[in-house]
Formats: C-alpha cells, structure tokens, sequence
C-alpha cells in the first residue's frame, strides 16, 4: 500500500511540476516577444524620436527585461532538476515559492504596461504633427 501512496505522490509532484513548467514557458515567451517590441522601439527613435532619454529608457527596460528572463531560466532550471531528481513534496512552500515567482513576474508585466503607455503617448504626438 505504501509503494501505490509514494507512487501517486510522486506523480502528483510531477504533474504540479510540469504544470510549472508551461506556466514558466508562458512567461519566457511573453518576455522574448516584448524583447522583439524594444528592438523595433529602437529603431523608430532612431528614425523618428531622436531623443537620448528616450533611448536610455529603452535600454532601461531591456536591462529590466533581460535581468528578468535571466531569473525565469535559473528557475526553470531548478523546476527541471526536481522534477528530475528531486523526490520531495510538492506542498505548500513550494506553491508559496512559485506564487511569490509569480507574483514578481506580473509585477514586471506592470512596468511593461507602463512603458508601452508612456512611448504611445509620446509617439501620438509625433501623429499629430
């Protein structure tokens, strides 16, 4: 009876690690695409904006960018070994940990949103023009 509980242990720990696992795929490719959207942001003020600010913000919030796909693939890489190799419990730390994960990662979607704002408003002016 207790190699059938390890076993569905196990599998649950599995599947709630897999199911991390998509969730960090989500957030990997949300922030390759919004690396994509800086590239083309620096290239219109090159061409348009031509403002030096501008551009430090930009490089700003790839540095931002970057710091936080860095800290998504070192996690994602801990996920892979416990799954792998861990034999632990997913419990309620580990849910804990990955909400906090989470959490800063919807925090970073934020700023983004905030970025984006500022530049549309800065580039409606040159529309208008």
């Amino acid at each position: 009876m207790s190699t059938i509980s390890a076993y569905k242990i196990d599998e649950h720990r599995r599947l709630c690690l897999k199911k991390d696992l998509n969730e960090i795929n989500l957030w990997t490719t949300m922030l390759e695409d919004f690396n994509t959207e800086l590239d083309h942001l620096n290239i219109i003020e090159k061409q348009l904006i031509k403002n030096s600010s501008v551009s430090n913000v930009i490089k700003a919030m790839r540095r931002k960018n970057i710091l936080n796909m860095a800290s998504i693939c070192k996690y994602e890489q801990e996920i892979k070994t416990e799954y792998e190799y861990g034999k632990g419990e997913y419990n309620e730390i580990r849910l804990k940990y990955h909400k906090q994960r989470q959490q800063n990662y919807f925090q970073f979607l934020e700023e983004i949103k905030l970025f984006k704002n500022q530049i549309y408003k800065l580039l409606k002016r040159y529309g208008s023009k």
